[in-house]
């Protein structure tokens, strides 16, 4: 009896208009309307949770810049996408790269259903679910890059990295037409569109902008550890969002991958804390929240194609990579990674896309395909060719993109900056007042 009380209350508070777009197209289902668009919230959510998360990893005198780094992303891809991103990554196909800009301004893209996507939803609210992604996306690169970038650069940084990385990628692997796509790759939320991306990003430009003043000698370590335990906490709600929403309808592929997403992230987040005990013999809030984090990268590619074994399975690997990174492989060549974004997105983005080619079966989701482990090695050419092909466009276009930029404008904060903190040099305020 509640459920025939509660989905109306719902579709009347959240979607007034539900009714108009049910005339709009007979397949329109009030149910999935009503879950993608709190999918979407949830997803919107993720990136001040980010803010929040990256804010307290960076010391207090450069709080407000790194929490601007992601809050100004909501600005500049809201209406970037609305303006041709949208267009580039979902619209008519242009050589299996990039889409046409026919969409541009959200031309056509209204509360009829798009079935190349989703029958059963509004383009228009696809098209804002996909805008989440567009705007988590490049505030993950900041994380490589935070204390030593001056914000106006970083503005124009991630406005042309969208445009020329994001948008591409997306079309490639997720839109009609997209040769990542047509070969058969799977990737249910993001694991190479986003991770891998993101995190290669963020390693190309941490090496090329260089490392902060004083790394390797003073101490950079976090200083609101409590902020990161709100903001990751945030962002592991938003993400069930994010993984369960990529189903795009109330399904059993929708509850799959809501499982997937859950089992993994504890699942890391306890062998993240075990390596901790077993190697630092300390076992850290910070450590906690970032084996999370592992689990829920690691998942993303694979959360609507797997079962709940290979969700296990993926948690308990999964960690263990982006530790191995982390701690051996980013002091061994010295890179300053700030915040690990490659550490944890990049690499776990990698392992995620190829426990999707080995794990996935389509006794969990008839539109995907049997993997390694079911008798079709042939799905890990796919997954391969998508991750090659995500790190080779991430890394170019990134190197390019700052090479470009350092040609007009300066990118790398000097010295004295850098000393003074960048909350006060780009931003002209502070975090904390002294009483």
């Amino acid at each position: 009896m509640r459920k025939y009380i509660l989905i109306p209350f719902l579709e009347l508070c959240l979607l007034p208009g539900i009714a108009r777009a049910a005339d709009a197209g007979s397949e329109l289902n009030g149910a999935d309307i009503t879950f993608m668009a709190i999918s979407t919230l949830l997803v919107l959510i993720m990136t001040p949770a980010l803010a929040f998360f990256y804010g307290g990893l960076v010391r207090r005198k450069n709080t407000i810049n790194t929490i601007m780094m992601s809050m100004v992303c909501l600005a500049i891809f809201a209406v970037q996408w609305f303006v041709y991103g949208y267009s580039l990554s979902f619209g008519p196909d242009v050589g299996g790269i990039i889409g046409n800009l026919d969409w541009s301004f959200f031309h056509g893209v209204g509360i009829a259903a798009n079935p190349d996507y989703s029958s059963t939803i509004p383009q228009i609210l696809f098209a804002l679910f996909q805008m989440a992604f567009a705007i988590l996306t490049p505030a993950i690169v900041s994380g490589g890059i935070v204390e030593r970038t001056r914000f106006p650069a970083y503005c124009l940084f991630i406005l042309l990295w969208g445009t020329l990385v994001y948008d591409p990628m997306c079309h490639m692997v997720w839109a009609v037409g997209g040769f990542i796509r047509n070969m058969g790759a799977l990737d249910f939320a993001g694991g190479t569109v986003i991770h891998v991306t993101s995190g290669f990003s963020a390693l190309t430009a941490a090496i090329l902008i260089g490392k902060r003043k004083g790394y390797g000698t003073l101490s950079l370590r976090p200083h609101n550890i409590p902020y990161v335990c709100l903001g990751g906490s945030l962002l592991w709600m938003g993400w069930f969002g994010f993984n369960a929403g990529a189903g795009l309808s109330v399904s059993g592929v929708m509850t799959q991958a809501l499982a997937n997403t859950g089992i993994a992230s504890c699942t890391a987040g306890l062998v993240w804390i075990i390596l901790e005990e077993f190697i630092h013999k300390k076992i850290t809030a910070l450590g906690l929240m970032t084996g999370i984090l592992a689990g829920l990268v690691g998942i993303t590619p694979g959360a609507g194609f797997v079962d709940t074994n290979a969700a296990f399975v993926i948690g308990v690997t999964t960690p263990i990579i982006c530790f191995f990174f982390i701690s051996c492989v980013k002091s061994y060549f010295g890179y300053d990674d700030s915040l690990d974004a490659f550490g944890c997105h990049g690499m776990g983005g990698v392992w995620g896309a190829l426990m999707t080619g080995i794990f996935c079966t389509k006794a969990v989701n008839s539109a995907g395909a049997d993997g390694l482990l079911y008798g079709n090695p042939a799905q890990m050419i796919p997954q391969i060719t998508g991750i090659v092909v995500g790190m080779v466009v991430a890394v170019v276009m990134t190197a390019v993109i700052l090479k470009v930029l350092g040609c007009f404008m300066t990118v790398r904060a000097t010295p004295s900056e850098e000393a003074q903190g960048l909350d006060l040099i780009d931003h002209g305020e502070r975090a904390y007042n002294k009483l």
